[in-house]
């Protein structure tokens, strides 16, 4: 059996950290959620996610702040989701590996994810 691929979904706003883990499940991707950058480092280190889905604009600890400090210790595939276009290039500039623009449709970030995961 084909172990499932485990993504760790970072969000501040709890209706998007359900809304992506319905889909991401029904996708057949184990999925692991958080509300925090800081937590999100801690399960970045500890559960070994395959790839972390990442919103950029939280507090305290930014979606930037989190990919700088991940980088640290991990080159776990990141894309980060944001509503603005110059927040996307300025976090794949710091290392992030896609990104998906708000709003998005399920099969548009399945799809992203598996690229990013093929590469």
């Amino acid at each position: 059996m084909i172990a499932k691929k485990r993504i760790l979904v970072v969000d501040d706003e709890p209706g998007i950290l359900r809304f992506v883990s319905t889909s991401l499940g029904l996708a057949g991707f184990d999925v692991i959620t958080t509300v925090t950058g800081q937590e999100a480092l801690q399960f970045a280190e500890t559960q070994n996610p395959d790839l972390i889905l990442l919103d950029i604009l939280m507090q305290p600890l930014t979606g930037f702040d989190v990919l700088e400090r991940l980088r640290k210790f991990s080159q776990v595939p990141v894309i980060v989701f944001t509503a603005h276009r110059d927040i996307a290039d300025q976090a794949m500039k710091q290392g992030a590996d896609g990104f998906i623009m708000k709003p998005f449709v399920p099969d548009d970030l399945t799809k992203k994810i598996r690229a990013v995961l093929d590469e």
